[in-house]
């Protein structure tokens, strides 16, 4: 049975999480301030984590920046804050999706489903991808380009793990947030333009003049390997 950890500091948010989340099987564990999410994040195993952005101590990015630096917990952040670019913020750190409140808990239920299936599908059978210089070890979670390691956030990661396995393929952004989330999300398409231009900067030798991640314009983007 997966667990889920559900951190907010309205007790009511909580409870509406969990009933849902236990009704459709999942055990759900609870924070409601950042230092005992990260505390129970550390010492609980976790399958995933709803994270709400305005907490008492360490707040949801922080809180977020923290577990991305040892863990690839899937971490969907759940907030007030509806602006564009806080929740472009809350993704290139690493957050696996981004839902606002008021929420429907049966779309709260849904995004879980979805990002737990994608984190959960099997590894395909060519563990090592090579696309020229670029060598992606998929099991390991390692990337090197021309010999030298990249450090990449885990959406960064699995951005260019769906690039390097549609060489040459024209991908829209819907696409590609769809294999990123696991679930289409209306308006966050922008959301891409950012996790390319951060790929750009550590991928490419002129990001300005892109080799390996051309823009299509109107449509969306093709990996050249």
């Amino acid at each position: 049975m997966p667990t889920i950890l559900v951190v907010d500091d309205e007790p009511r948010i909580v409870k509406l999480a969990r009933d849902y989340l236990e009704k459709d099987g999942y055990q759900v564990i609870s924070a409601q301030d950042g230092n005992h999410a990260l505390l129970l994040a550390r010492s609980e195993p976790v399958d995933l984590i709803v994270l709400d952005l305005m907490l008492p101590g360490l707040n949801g990015w922080e809180v977020c920046r923290a577990l991305r630096r040892e863990s690839n917990v899937p971490i969907i952040m759940l907030t007030a804050r509806a602006e564009e670019s806080d929740q472009i913020v809350g993704l290139e750190l690493g957050a696996d999706d981004y839902i606002t409140k008021p929420f429907s808990p049966r779309a709260l239920v849904a995004r879980v489903r979805a990002v737990l299936r994608r984190v959960n599908q099997p590894e395909p059978q060519n563990a090592l991808l090579v696309v020229g210089d670029l060598q992606i070890d998929m099991k390991g979670h390692r990337v090197s380009l021309a010999g030298t390691p990249l450090h990449l956030t885990p959406n960064e990661f699995r951005l260019l793990s769906v690039f390097a396995q549609h060489p040459r393929q024209t991908l829209t952004r819907e696409q590609l947030l769809d294999q990123l989330h696991g679930i289409s999300l209306p308006g966050f398409d922008r959301s891409i333009d950012s996790h390319i231009k951060n790929l750009r900067r550590k991928l490419e030798p002129d990001p300005a003049n892109p080799r390996y991640i051309e823009t299509v314009y109107g449509i969306g983007y093709r990996f050249n390997g």
